[in-house]
């Protein structure tokens, strides 16, 4: 109770301040695996220092960003986003990429901001701090957890893995699973050659391109490695007695939700105000319609779990609403520039249901295509007596110089969409190719963030509103 009204007191003093001095955007920032999650912060922190290459940002290009500056973040407890360190990494003499987001960090950047308009008469400039909050998408796909039963995750999981496109994955898992008995009496060896099995067939699946890939603390444990916490696994359904091993997997799993996900959800995940989705869809397309169908799935089952609305002066008491959520396909420095819109209909199709439903409850929501940092340029490449728009970079394994024609993605999204439903195994007619690039060597003029696409549009439809 003491705790309660602690944190109810604090929360109206912050939102006491925000509202009459020092207004703060919280931007969470997530992503599936490989999407991206650090390379955008860091570019975008360096883009709002070095604002010349922000022209669709409107604050930046009217010149009433005055400063920007980093300051110590607001959360003591919450490791600082390594942004000099991850900003050396892509920028220096031998640029690579920076180690990916394993647990949630948190910056804040602070900037100096003069009205516009009829107010630039009557107002001084004022101060708004963005407090940026990264997080690994595989807690994301924890959320939908909460509202489930282990005998509910536990069916919905094991008819998961019986489906043809993850079967081969899990084999070693179930086959392992029907040779236990879970009414016996736990036996901790078991329960963790159990959870080992079930952990390898998640990896498997992200490895393969799928989405949908939880418990995300399986695959990114930390600090938990080793405990009970994780040492559960989903179990065919039926009566549990005292001291079986379903009886302790069923309390494990009861702790991984109160003790793992609802202390993230309280203390970072609901006091988000503006929200960003990265999606590494042509990584999805490259996979295979199933791996469509997955990534279209698990947003729709995230999106649930999100607070939306329009927030109000109260809204630090009564807990914070997403007013707005962009949702992201990375890497559109692999495709010509020709196919970018193609891409974003693509984007905005896989998240429509999610879309609708936040518009519906009040929230903003954008779809578009982006690359936070540019590692190719483009050019055209004769083919069979046709020109191909492709895209040449260096490439990361070799080091070599390549160039890449993704290949067509159709104009209309259901030419995707509709097989991916429909459970095709491979794409009829279609290929889509994927290549690593390392970082673009580039030299940095004064004034100037780092090359990306789109970056500023991105951060207009996030941050512009609560710069004017």
């Amino acid at each position: 109770m003491v705790d309660t009204i602690s944190r109810t007191a604090e929360n109206l003093a912050d939102g006491v301040s925000e509202t009459l001095f020092e207004p703060v955007i919280r931007l969470g920032v997530t992503g599936l695996s490989r999407s991206g999650k650090t390379v955008f912060v860091t570019s975008l922190v360096a883009n709002l220092l070095d604002r010349g290459r922000m022209p669709q940002l409107q604050a930046a290009q009217q010149g009433r960003i005055l400063a920007a500056f980093l300051q110590p973040q607001p959360n003591d407890i919450v490791p600082r986003f390594d942004y000099e360190t991850h900003l050396a990494a892509m920028t220096g003499p031998e640029p690579h990429w920076p180690e990916s987001t394993r647990a949630i960090s948190q910056l804040r950047l602070s900037l100096k901001v003069a009205p516009g308009g009829f107010l630039s008469m009557v107002q001084s400039p004022r101060t708004v701090h963005i407090d940026i909050v990264d997080y690994p998408g595989e807690w994301l796909l924890d959320l939908p957890l909460m509202s489930q039963s282990f005998t509910d995750w536990s069916q919905a999981s094991l008819k998961t893995a019986r489906t043809p496109a993850r079967v081969d994955k899990a084999q070693a898992w179930l086959e392992q699973l029907e040779r236990i008995d879970s009414e016996a009496k736990l036996d901790e060896a078991t329960a963790q050659a159990l959870a080992k099995k079930f952990t390898s067939y998640l990896s498997d699946c992200r490895t393969a391109g799928f989405s949908a890939c939880a418990p995300g603390r399986f695959l990114l444990p930390g600090d938990l490695a080793g405990s009970p916490a994780l040492t559960f696994t989903p179990l065919p359904s039926g009566t549990s007695r005292r001291g079986s091993l379903a009886r302790e997997f069923e309390r494990r799993f009861e702790a991984y939700k109160s003790q793992v996900i609802k202390p993230f959800f309280r203390d970072h995940f609901s006091r988000i105000d503006r929200q960003i989705v990265l999606i590494d869809a042509l990584s999805a397309i490259h996979a295979g319609p199933q791996a469509i169908d997955d990534l279209r799935c698990a947003m729709a089952d995230v999106l649930t779990c999100f607070k939306i609305g329009q927030n109000g002066w109260l809204s630090p008491i009564t807990g914070k609403s997403v007013e707005k959520i962009l949702f992201a396909a990375t890497k559109a420095d692999h495709l010509h520039h020709h196919q970018h819109q193609a891409l974003t209909a693509i984007m905005a199709a896989l998240v429509r249901h999610a879309k609708d439903k936040a518009e519906y409850s009040g929230a903003i929501t954008q779809a578009l295509s982006l690359a936070s940092l540019r590692a190719t340029v483009e050019e055209l490449r004769k083919h069979e007596g046709a020109e191909l728009p492709c895209v040449r970079g260096t490439l990361q394994e070799t080091g070599k110089q390549a160039a890449l024609f993704a290949g067509d993605l159709p104009a209309d999204p259901n030419e995707l969409l509709e097989p991916a439903r429909g459970g095709a195994a491979e794409w009829l007619n279609m290929d889509y190719e994927v290549m690593a690039f390392k970082p673009a060597p580039a030299t940095l003029r004064s004034g100037e963030g780092p090359p990306h696409i789109r970056l500023d549009k991105a951060a207009e439809f996030l941050l512009g509103d609560r710069l004017r």
